[in-house]
């Protein structure tokens, strides 16, 4: 091979002088793998070296092989050029175990020759540089190779230090018969902490560049098994008539599609968590009526059909004793509301299949889910092949299996994280290198696999491209003797006995599961005040499962977050409802009532039972009062109330209760200050006030006709009228 400088040398003192540079300010360069990005265990400020075969490092006899090789430049100083050896070993690598050692290690151990050699360029701080490098096929040591897996070095020296990357490439045996591989791709959302997704959540996923969209356009025309989040179908049939006619096209297309497929849990929720938390089996919604408006449900009666008129047939007779169904009508203009069912179906889904998060599934969830098989549909759990005695070290497990009398289907680990790597890279270079990786795993999976099927899954990933998932899976469907099959052909295929070894469920997603279920019984009981329940056991539920879905595995700091946040509404909730705090009453008489107001911050009624309990006998008070609270506001209760000491302080207990006598909120306690004789002196008082002045207005009632008297009798000064009359 000759020499393809990637850019003319600089003169000599310049480049010394850059070498220096670069001595003074870079952090010591670590030997690095042909990973696809930067691992998190690479230091900062160093930099990194990807080989990566192009074609998935596959060379055929008599085919140019290409390469690229990357610089990545994380340092704050510019990475001088430098000069890449490439070297190809000159034996295949015998297993697995190998290859997995080669491609992790720091590309020793193996007897190498060289194959040529290129210059990159200067790479800036913070960039990325590739170069491209090509071979004859009339390369002498290219030239015969037989099939197998050989090792691929390439090393870069910068200054005194040495970057080192490994890769294969793959010469295919064509005589080998193709073996048939599945591949599983989920079909599910971004990280949720609500039960359902909103139109405009769902606009912008299932728009045009939207991530829904992407992965429905990246497995269209494939073989992939697709495992569907129903949650999402939910959440667009929940909006009914408006519904994004983007997000209702998209669900049309995915259900049009011919990829044979199962539904995950709802929110695809971590099935090991629950299983480990003491469930017997996963938590599924409830109902999703709340998240239903009645306006979005009301039937088009011009698009409804007239119906033909039938001859009426013939009365069928009725069994004695039996009462005939009658026929459903619907009311015009009432809302036709769909089932549970309905929301969450997924057309052509075949059901009892389970996904446990990649390594978490234990002998006891397989068994568990195992268990929850009937007549009708056999369960399935998707294990990892590196939790099995049989997988442990780079071994190759056929997919179909049973673990303990359980049904398990069996996905190869390498190949499966090296589809995934390469699917969340959008570097094409840095992408090549992983799925490089993943064809030369398969090579020699189906070389072990003794004919039987395999299983590779592209595992959950937020925000990965079309062109990521297309690439995985074209990887899988064009892998020299592989061959696409699907999920019943998996599931029918001869089982192979393994036993898990090595699974262990996330804690604290287990310990957070204990947690909300806790919170979902106190808000169950809670619910027990409303007339309908549901408006918010349901929600509840919805969201508890979406925060234990996949979305949330790669940001466990956000997800642990949100769970905080989720309990804290919960706890808002169930204090939402309550008997505001008392002070000292005042009770002026023998029978007045207390007032006592009830505080109830939901937005629907509630009705609950005000509990009265005196301290002491004496004060007699009606014990139980239902009261109905309208919604966001506080509502004054009346409670009788009859004293039988004269003064004196009787302490008070209130509290609420459901219709069920369940607790609701806190108790509280007031002091009841009676003054009942107060009363007596009062009415005394008063009546006194009456009796005076009813004295008074008699005596002067009496003065006023005695005046009135005085004043018309005639007195011995006063002339005879009628004598002077007559003397007139």
């Amino acid at each position: 091979m000759t020499d393809i400088p990637a850019a003319p040398r600089r003169p000599w003192i310049v480049a010394l002088l850059t070498a220096v540079l670069v001595l003074l300010t870079l952090t010591p360069a670590l030997p690095v793998s042909a990973a696809p990005a930067p691992s998190p265990e690479t230091p900062a400020g160093a930099l990194e070296l990807t080989l990566a075969p192009v074609g998935n490092g596959i060379a055929r006899p008599g085919e140019v092989l290409s390469l690229s090789v990357s610089l990545t430049n994380d340092t704050d100083a510019e990475a001088p050029a430098a000069e890449v050896v490439l070297e190809v070993g000159a034996a295949a690598l015998p297993d697995r175990a190998a290859l997995t050692g080669w491609l992790t290690g720091d590309g020793s151990g193996r007897e190498l020759d060289v194959l040529g050699t290129a210059q990159t360029d200067p790479v800036e701080a913070g960039e990325r540089g590739t170069t491209g490098m090509m071979v004859p096929p009339e390369d002498p040591l290219m030239a015969g190779r037989t099939p197998g897996v050989y090792p691929l070095r390439a090393t870069a020296s910068i200054g005194a230090d040495a970057l080192v990357a490994t890769s294969v490439l793959i010469v295919p045996d064509d005589t080998v018969a193709p073996v048939a591989v599945g591949v599983v791709v989920p079909i599910t959302a971004p990280p949720l902490s609500d039960g359902l997704l909103s139109s405009d959540e769902l606009l912008a996923l299932t728009a045009p560049d939207g991530e829904l969209t992407a992965q429905l356009e990246a497995v269209d025309g494939t073989g992939a098994i697709l495992a569907i989040d129903p949650a999402i179908a939910a959440a667009i049939r929940a909006l009914g008539t408006s519904a994004p006619a983007g997000a209702t096209a998209w669900l049309a297309r995915l259900e049009g599609l011919p990829n044979e497929r199962f539904a995950l849990q709802f929110g695809d929720a971590d099935v090991s968590a629950q299983i480990d938390s003491g469930l017997t089996a996963p938590l599924a919604p409830t109902t999703l009526q709340p998240y239903l408006n009645a306006a979005d449900f009301i039937p088009d009666a011009a698009a409804t059909p007239t119906p033909t008129p039938t001859p009426t047939p013939t009365p069928t007779p009725t069994a004695p004793g039996a009462t005939p169904s009658p026929t459903p009508t619907t009311v015009p203009g009432d809302p036709v509301y769909p089932s549970l069912e309905e929301l969450l179906t997924i057309d052509g889904a075949r059901g009892g299949v389970y996904w446990p998060f990649t390594g978490t599934a234990g002998a006891n969830v397989v068994s568990a889910l195992g268990a929850l098989s009937t007549d009708q549909v056999a369960t399935a759990t998707l294990i990892a092949s590196d939790t099995t005695a049989q997988g442990a070290n780079a071994g190759t497990v056929p997919a179909r299996a049973t673990v303990e009398a359980a049904s398990a289907l069996v996905y190869d680990s390498a190949i499966s994280a090296a589809l995934q790597r390469a699917s969340m890279t959008d570097e094409s270079a840095l992408r090549a290198a992983a799925l490089t990786e993943a064809t030369a795993q398969l090579a020699f999976a189906v070389r072990e696999s003794d004919g039987r099927p395999l299983l590779v899954t592209l595992d959950r990933g937020d925000g990965r491209s079309r062109l990521g998932i297309t690439t995985a899976l074209s990887t899988v469907e064009t892998a020299p003797a592989a061959a696409s099959t699907g999920l019943e052909a998996l599931l029918t295929a001869e089982a192979t006995d393994v036993s898990i070894v090595d699974a262990s469920s996330d804690e604290a997603r287990t310990a957070a599961i204990s947690a909300l279920r806790q919170d979902e019984a106190a808000l169950a009981d809670f619910a027990t005040i409303l007339d309908d329940p549901a408006v918010l056991t349901a929600p509840e539920r919805a969201d508890m499962l979406q925060l234990l879905g996949g979305g949330w595995l790669p940001d466990p700091a956000g997800w642990q977050t949100a769970v905080t946040a989720h309990r804290e509404a919960t706890a808002r909730t169930l204090g939402s409802v309550s008997i505001p705090q008392l002070t000292d009453i005042n009770l002026v008489g023998q029978n007045v009532p207390l007032r006592i107001f009830v505080r109830n911050g939901l937005e629907w009624p509630v009705n609950v039972v005000l509990i009265a309990q005196p301290g002491d006998p004496r004060l007699l008070v009606q014990r139980a009062t239902t009261v109905r609270a309208a919604p966001d506001s506080n509502t004054r209760v009346e409670i009788p109330v009859e004293a039988h000491v004269g003064n004196g302080e009787v302490d008070l207990r209130l509290e609420l209760l459901s219709p069920s006598y369940l607790p609701i909120g806190a108790s509280q306690t007031a002091t009841v200050l009676v003054r009942a004789d107060w009363e007596v002196i009062g009415i005394a008082a008063l009546a006194i006030v009456v009796v005076g002045l009813l004295v008074i207005g008699l005596v002067r009632t009496v003065r006023r006709r005695r005046g009135r008297a005085a004043a018309e009798t005639p007195t011995d000064d006063t002339p005879d009228d009628t004598a002077e009359n007559g003397q007139r």
